[in-house]
């Protein structure tokens, strides 16, 4: 049996990235961490913590940070079925990975429905699409969105539907840089708008474009949602938004798409845990049922099991 005080020690310490912080979250000393953190490294015959700034578990330390904050889930909920006046109002602490453009979409009702249904903290840690399965391999998240399809060994992933982007701008912008249409020689100086240097959607928008990988073009980047579209919408540039962003400002004639046929459609996945807690199951229904909702989606009867479970 693993001691739970060491267990909590080394949480503290993981998410912290700090002995001194974890010490402080926990009302003990420095000292006290450190021989909690030696002693369950003894325990399990494994280094669990590379000792680094910022600190960061090893490979056997995600393994067992995922075991901890299972254990947390599964303690509270008999807890709370044990003595329910007791433990009623006392809420589960989980972090969830998901895109920016998800949260600004249809993840911010599936977090309004999962809070309103289920007795949780929620962090929602926001990262790229092609970062945020790395959180849960490394168990920082108990699930993440993701347009990776394959999971890893010993987690699931359920696909959740297309997101479609479009590539806009605005009449005068379009005017200036595409007088024509958009070709691969304006696409290469005319300066793009991008979320930040990890944003690889505007790299795929151009291939699918041009069948060939652009590099080297004009990129400015906003690391927000909105400010993102809020920079196509003042002229600074064009570039890929979600369609559900967009289509108010195309309506209005605010903005223009420069490539009506051949929208950007990415699929999105749920990756979890393979044997989730009943609380992280919950969880990945409420998202799945909330994805499908929102997105492109063709699994219809799949939709309608998720609704009746939900």
């Amino acid at each position: 049996m693993l001691d739970r005080d060491q267990l909590e020690a080394f949480v503290a310490v993981v998410e912290q990235q700090s002995f001194e912080r974890a010490a402080a979250t926990l009302s003990i000393t420095r000292g006290a961490i450190s021989q909690r953190i030696k002693l369950l490294e003894e325990a399990v015959s494994a280094v669990l913590l590379i000792r680094d700034r910022p600190i960061r578990p090893t490979i056997a330390g995600e393994t067992l940070l995922r075991h901890a904050k299972a254990v947390a889930m599964l303690e509270l909920e008999v807890c709370r079925q044990l003595a329910p006046s007791e433990n009623g109002e006392e809420r589960a602490r989980i972090a969830v990975g998901v895109n920016a453009d998800s949260l600004a979409t249809w993840f911010g009702e599936c977090s309004a429905r999962l809070l309103e249904a289920l007795p949780v903290a929620l962090e929602v840690v926001v990262e790229d699409l092609d970062h945020t399965w790395p959180m849960l391999l490394r168990g920082e998240v108990i699930g993440c969105v993701s347009n990776e399809p394959k999971p890893a060994q010993g987690f699931e992933a359920v696909p959740l539907g297309e997101m479609i982007y479009r590539c806009v701008a605005t009449p005068a912008f379009a005017q200036t840089y595409f007088p024509h249409r958009l070709r691969i020689h304006e696409a290469v100086s005319a300066p793009a708008i991008l979320f930040n240097r990890k944003d690889a959607l505007h790299d795929k928008f151009l291939k699918l474009q041009f069948g060939v990988e652009l590099e080297r073009y004009v990129k400015h980047y906003f690391p927000s949602s909105y400010g993102l579209l809020r920079a196509i919408e003042m002229g600074c540039g064009y570039g890929v938004v979600p369609s559900d962003q967009a289509q108010p400002l195309l309506d209005s004639g605010r903005l223009v798409d420069l490539a009506p046929l051949s929208p950007l459609r990415v699929p999105l996945y749920w990756h979890h845990w393979r044997r989730e807690p009943p609380l992280a199951e919950r969880v990945t229904e409420f998202v799945t049922l909330s994805a499908r909702q929102a997105l492109t989606f063709d699994g219809a009867d799949d939709l309608v099991g998720l609704e009746s479970s939900a």
